[in-house]
C-alpha cells in the first residue's frame, strides 16, 4: 500500500484508488497526479495476486481477500480525517461495490469507471461447466489470458499500449479459482444491491467498451435503490476511459461531478 500527500495548502479530501484486473496501481500515475494537483491525498495498493502484492500472481482463494484489501486502504485514508472518495476501475469497481456491501464504511462519494458487472465475451457455458470441477480439485491451476491492454481492447492510447507491452507487473495468467470468484462476486453485487450504502455514486461507463458489458452496468445502476446516483456514458471510448486520448475531458467532468461533496 502507498500513500501520496497533496502539496495543496488546504487539502480537500482523500482518494482511495482501486485498480482493475491484470494491472497494478502504477498504471494510474497520470490520474494520481491529476487528483494530487487538485488537493486530494491518495491511498492505493496492488490487489491480491496482482502487481507487487506478495500473494501468488493471478490467484486468489476468495474474493474476500480483495474486499479486505480495499477495506484496509479505506481505513488508512480515515487517518487524514478528510472526506473520502473511493474510485474503482473495472474489477476495482466491482471490488468497491462488494466492499461497500459487506463492510460498514462511509465514503463521501464513490466514482466507478466501467465497473465489472458483466463481460462482453464471457467464456462459453460448456467450457465453464467442463472446468468447474477444477475449482475444487485444482483451484490454483493457471490459464493464459491476453493482457487487458495487450489485446488492444482496453484503450486506443498507443503510448499506454507500448508501456503495457513491456510492463513486468502485468498479469498474463489467472487461476481457475480467480475466474470463479470473479463470477461469484458479480452475482453477489446484484443479489446484495440493497446493502449498498446511500452515498453519492457516479458511474462513468465507456460507450465502446469491449471488455465490460455496458448493458449490465446500466441495469445494475438503474435498479440500485439509492437517492444520489449519476450515470454517464462516453460514446466511442474504450474500456479504460482514464487512459483514453480524451482522458483530460473525462477527468474534468469527474471533478465537476464530485466537487459539491469536497
Amino acid at each position: 500500500m502507498w500513500v501520496w500527500r497533496t502539496k495543496a495548502e488546504h487539502p480537500r479530501g482523500v482518494v482511495v484508488m482501486v485498480h482493475g484486473a491484470g494491472e497494478h496501481h502504477g498504471r494510474y500515475e497520470w490520474l494520481r497526479r491529476k487528483f494530487l494537483s487538485k488537493g486530494f491525498h491518495i491511498v492505493a495498493g496492488d490487489l491480491p495476486g496482482q502487481g507487487e502484492n506478495p500473494r501468488k500472481r493471478g490467484h486468489i482463494d476468495s474474493f474476500n481477500e480483495i474486499i479486505e484489501a480495499v477495506e484496509k486502504w479505506f481505513k488508512t485514508a480515515l487517518a487524514f480525517q478528510l472526506p473520502i472518495l473511493v474510485f474503482g476501475h473495472s474489477l476495482g469497481g466491482l471490488a468497491v461495490i462488494r466492499t461497500l456491501q459487506e463492510k460498514s464504511l462511509s465514503p463521501r462519494a464513490v466514482l466507478l469507471s466501467s465497473p465489472c458487472l458483466g463481460l462482453v465475451f464471457p467464456p462459453p457455458e460448456w467450457l465453464v461447466k467442463m472446468v468447474r470441477p477444477l475449482n475444487t480439485i485444482m483451484p490454483a491451476f493457471m490459464v493464459t489470458i491476453k493482457g487487458p491492454s495487450g489485446n488492444r481492447l482496453a484503450t486506443r492510447n498507443k503510448e499506454i499500449l507500448k508501456k503495457d507491452a513491456k510492463d513486468p507487473w502485468m498479469v498474463r495468467k489467472i487461476s481457475i479459482r480467480w475466474y470463479f470468484e470473479l463470477e461469484k462476486a458479480m452475482d453477489l453485487a446484484k443479489a446484495r444491491m440493497p446493502l449498498f450504502p446511500d452515498v453519492p455514486l457516479f458511474i462513468f461507463q465507456a460507450g465502446n467498451d469491449k471488455i465490460v458489458n455496458k448493458l449490465a452496468v446500466k441495469a445494475w445502476f438503474d435498479a440500485l435503490p439509492i437517492k444520489q446516483k449519476d450515470y454517464q456514458e462516453w460514446p466511442g471510448l474504450y474500456h479504460e476511459i482514464f487512459n483514453e486520448p480524451e482522458r483530460e475531458e473525462v477527468f474534468q467532468q469527474a471533478l465537476k461531478k464530485i466537487q459539491p461533496y469536497f
